[in-house]
């Protein structure tokens, strides 16, 4: 009796530990994710991020107007060579290495400028001419020069999928156009490929999962005529808003007792 006692309190405490759940930390959401039915399912919890942090990740945002080149360069040096570089020393290293005095004048870096420094780095590259039908080709991230917005702009190609093109773009973050859109953006179809000779990258700007979901042009313009129905608890506060507004008109057809707004910060 006492064997089985002892037995039965010491499946108990093993159980208790086994379902003990380390707190998530603060500030993260996370989302019950359940994989099969019954009494027996399987369940996970996924991290639910903004998207503002999967827009930037592994995107070196330009600190300056006239920077994207520093900082698209910066985006393939960190993010697929693995070279812990910042906009700033890859800026002094263009600066030094790259034609200083065009530079200044033209408050811009070329692609020229790119590649001397990458030489004095160490990796081969090359600027070439390409295609559309090229850009599916890619086994390697590439820097291409668009038209955007009215501005001239430097990208970084990550990938090509399906129909679309996948940029890390050091002002807007993670984005992808169709490839007519691109076509029509991208300035004389140069490309400028770092390569990482006998090093492995480390190819952070490979595509991941959420980077597919996008939502199309159509439906976005859909979207964004749609009118979205209030939300009741929205509704009775607005009423009740409207009530307290009227206790201040100088008629007295409203009692004028103690006013109380409600809001959503």
């Amino acid at each position: 009796m006492i064997l089985l006692l002892a037995g039965s309190i010491l499946t108990f405490v093993i159980a208790r530990d086994a379902t003990i759940v380390t707190p998530h930390p603060k500030n993260e959401v996370y989302y019950r994710q359940k994989y099969n039915s019954g009494p027996n399912h399987l369940e996970d919890f996924v991290k639910v991020e903004p998207l503002s942090v999967i827009k930037n990740r592994d995107v070196v945002h330009q600190a300056y107007d006239y920077s994207c080149g520093s900082a698209a360069l910066t985006t393939i040096l960190r993010y697929y060579l693995g070279r812990n570089l910042d906009e700033r020393q890859v800026m002094e290293g263009l600066l030094h290495y790259g034609e200083s005095q065009r530079i200044i004048q033209r408050r811009a870096f070329s692609l020229l400028d790119m590649k001397r420094l990458v030489g004095a780095l160490g990796y081969p590259s090359g600027g070439f001419r390409a295609t559309i039908d090229d850009l599916k080709e890619l086994d390697h991230p590439a820097i291409a020069p668009i038209h955007y917005a009215g501005f001239k702009h430097f990208v970084v190609i990550r990938a090509v999928k399906g129909d679309r093109i996948f940029i890390a773009d050091p002002s807007l973050g993670n984005i992808s156009f169709t490839l007519h859109e691109f076509a029509g953006k991208w300035d004389q179809n140069v490309l400028f490929i770092v390569f990482p000779g006998s090093s492995k990258p480390i190819n952070a700007l490979e595509l991941k999962e959420e980077d597919m979901r996008f939502i199309d042009s159509q439906t976005l313009s859909a979207l964004t005529y749609r009118q979205f129905p209030e939300f009741n608890e929205a509704r009775e506060w607005s009423i009740q808003n409207e009530l307290e507004r009227q206790k201040n008109n100088p008629d007295g057809t409203v009692e004028n007792t103690r006013k109380q707004l409600i809001y959503r910060r």
